[in-house]
């Protein structure tokens, strides 16, 4: 077991945020298609600290990704807007024309340090 926090990233992830968070200590561990209660499992949502969604037509993986792990952050980074059945179970949606990788991962990382005082 590792004190580093683990962020499951999910689509493609054009715009480099895990690239940033993994800059930042956090070991990055990605699912590429589907994102299935399966997938989710086999890369240790469980374990997870952030589930990074970068392709909204996958967003039914944010409640299932919360199902698996209530204290996940489920964060959508992407240009279009989340469906409105997933919207509400999504702990922050950011377009990355508005704030760029670099500064979300910080944002995380800053902000899961504030949660865990």
């Amino acid at each position: 077991m590792t004190d580093q926090p683990i962020a499951v990233v999910a689509g493609p992830d054009e715009h480099g945020l895990g690239e940033e968070l993994e800059a930042l200590g956090v070991e990055i561990r990605r699912i590429e298609g589907l994102v299935t209660a399966d997938a989710l499992s086999e890369v240790g949502i469980a374990e997870a600290a952030y589930f990074v969604l970068t392709d909204v037509e996958e967003a039914t993986g944010i409640p299932i990704a919360k199902e698996l792990n209530p204290d996940v952050l489920a964060v959508t980074y992407a240009e279009r807007s989340l469906p409105e059945f997933v919207a509400g179970v999504a702990d922050l949606a950011i377009d990355p024309a508005l704030m760029g990788p670099e500064t979300v991962a910080e944002e995380l990382v800053d902000g899961a340090d504030d949660r865990a005082a």
